[in-house]
C-alpha cells in the first residue's frame, strides 16, 4: 500500500474535527489543546526543524487516546511550517488501519512519517512511553523505578515530550539523509 498516496488525501487537524467529531468530542479536542503547553527549549527546536515533514495521522474522532494526543501535534504544527500533519480517519480508510495494525490490532492514533517527496521514514503509535508507565502503574501495580520518568510532570507534559522526541528524531534522520542533504545542497 502506498501511504503517501492516502496521506495526500488526509485532512488537516480542523476539518478531520469537523467532519468527525461531534460536539462534545470537538469541546475535548479543544481541552486537551488548550492544555497542551511547550517550553521555550521545545517551541526552539521545533523552530530548528527545515526538513517538510509529512506526517499521516489515523485517528478516530471518539477515541480517547487520539482526543489526548493528537492537540500535541497541532500544537507542534503551530511552532513550525515544516509538519504537514494530515489526518484519516480509521473508519473510513480500513484498507490504511489494516496496514497500520499493531500487535494484530486496530489501534488509534497511528502516525507515520514520511520524507518531503513521499519515502516512508518512520511510525509511531498507538501510545507513548509515558503513557504505558501510568498504565503499568495503575493495571500491574509498582514497577522498579527507571528513574527516566519524573512523576511530579502531568502526564500531558510527559507524552508531549515523548511524542517531540520522536518528531526530533525524524527530523534529524531527514536532515542527515545523504540524499536529502545531496538534494538540498547543505
Amino acid at each position: 500500500m502506498n501511504l503517501f498516496a492516502e496521506y495526500q488525501k488526509g485532512l488537516v487537524y480542523a476539518d478531520f474535527l469537523a467532519r468527525y467529531a461531534n460536539d462534545n468530542q470537538k469541546r475535548r479536542w479543544q481541552e486537551v489543546f488548550e492544555q497542551v503547553t511547550l517550553t521555550e527549549a521545545q517551541t526552539a527546536l521545533l523552530s530548528s526543524f527545515t526538513r517538510e515533514m509529512p506526517v499521516l495521522c489515523l485517528a478516530g474522532a471518539w477515541c480517547g487516546d487520539c482526543i489526548n494526543q493528537c492537540p500535541i501535534f497541532e500544537r507542534f504544527a503551530e511552532k513550525t511550517p515544516c509538519l504537514k500533519v494530515r489526518y484519516l480517519d480509521r473508519d473510513d480508510h480500513p484498507q490504511v488501519q489494516r496496514e497500520l495494525q499493531i500487535n494484530g490490532g486496530n489501534r488509534v492514533p497511528v502516525v507515520v512519517f514520511f520524507s518531503e517527496d513521499g519515502f516512508e521514514t518512520a511510525r509511531y503509535g498507538e501510545r507513548t512511553l509515558s503513557q504505558y508507565r501510568k498504565m503499568v502503574r495503575d493495571q500491574v501495580g509498582a514497577m522498579c523505578p527507571t528513574g527516566i520518568n519524573n512523576p511530579a510532570d502531568p502526564l500531558i507534559a510527559q507524552v508531549t515530550q515523548d511524542w517531540l522526541n520522536e518528531f526530533e528524531r525524524v527530523q534529524w534522520l531527514l536532515r542527515l539523509s545523504p540524499r536529502l542533504r545531496q538534494k538540498h545542497g547543505d
